[in-house]
């Protein structure tokens, strides 16, 4: 007996698999194709976000400079730095005469700068106002640990006392629930001194920085 080989079988199974192989193929190409639609758009998004960021940030610059009114603004974070000496005498969390002088001036043209600016309105989360010292603020007179807290105390109250003069500032009080729910205090110690040619600079270390958290 002659077993004979089913050529139609044979030509059913190929066509069964020349199907399968194209499908997984064509299933692979879509799956690409989605995966790098999503990271362009992705990316895309990420590069617009910090475009507008930018923007707002140049546009609060401005704002400021046109009440001659003088700070440190990083131009990509809109992280705003104001020097302890702008703001209190030695060691002291009370804010100097000077310090509210500046505060008086500066507050409402940066808080209506901020909500005036579409961009920061609908996106902006949180703003952290942060105490700094430096690393030798109290050194000597305390444990290094107590000096630690000690600073720790005195940047939380520092970043207290220039929150309390913003939030009870001549502001556009139409955004005033807006502010409360974004305003946040921070104490740092001296746990993130600026750094200048690889030494500590005291008297930069020693600041009230304002922080944009972005949604």
């Amino acid at each position: 007996m002659r077993l004979t080989k089913n050529k139609n079988n044979d030509e059913t199974g190929n066509i069964f698999w020349i199907t399968m192989t194209d499908l997984m193929t064509a299933l692979v190409l879509v799956f690409m194709v989605l995966f790098f639609y999503t990271y362009i758009t992705s990316f895309y998004d990420k590069i617009q976000y910090k475009i507008e960021q930018q923007n707002a940030t140049q546009e609060l610059e401005q704002n400021l400079k046109q009440q001659n009114i003088q700070a440190e603004i990083d131009g990509a974070t809109g992280v705003v730095k104001i020097s302890d000496l702008e703001l209190f005498d030695v060691n002291s969390y009370v804010l100097s005469q000077s310090g509210k002088t500046y505060l008086s001036k500066f507050a409402p043209a940066y808080l209506n700068s901020l909500f005036s600016n579409k961009y920061m309105k609908e996106h902006l989360d949180k703003i952290v106002i942060q105490g700094h010292t430096d690393s030798q603020t109290f050194v000597g007179q305390y444990s290094p640990d107590e000096q630690y807290m000690k600073n720790m105390d005195l940047s939380l109250k520092r970043a207290f006392s220039v929150a309390d003069f913003m939030i009870n500032t001549p502001y556009n009080k139409a955004n005033g629930d807006a502010l409360r729910k974004k305003i946040i205090v921070e104490g740092a110690s001296f746990s993130e001194p600026v750094i200048i040619n690889g030494k500590e600079n005291l008297a930069k270390s020693r600041r009230v920085e304002l922080k944009l958290i972005m949604k």
